[in-house]
């Protein structure tokens, strides 16, 4: 079961395991960790599970779609090179390690 580091803008840190296939979202909502809120259940429709993936980890998930770079334009917090949606970024083996930064805001 590969474990993923979420790490909240104060620093706080937080590495839990994940199953495949759930998002970074889910495991992030599953295990309680403050910092990404998820609004649409997981639909690429708020922006409110922004997160910064890795550098190391990106070309280890696919690209960013239309949609997702569209909504990363209302995220409330710097969208930058690396960020994602954690709804969109599907837990695999090959991420075992991976590192999320969480922004400061989701609103």
């Amino acid at each position: 079961m590969p474990t993923i580091t979420l790490i909240q803008h104060s620093g706080e840190s937080y590495t839990v395991e994940a199953d495949d296939g759930a998002t970074v979202m889910e495991v992030a909502i599953d295990n309680d960790i403050d910092g990404i809120i998820g609004e649409c259940g997981g639909c690429c429709s708020c922006a409110t599970c922004h997160c910064y993936i890795d550098a190391a980890y990106l070309d280890k998930i696919p690209p960013r779609g239309d949609l997702e770079t569209e909504m990363l334009e209302f995220a409330s917090s710097e969208a930058k090179d690396n960020s994602r949606l954690a709804c969109q970024v599907e837990i695999t083996d090959e991420l075992d390690g991976m590192v999320v930064t969480l922004p400061e805001t989701q609103l």
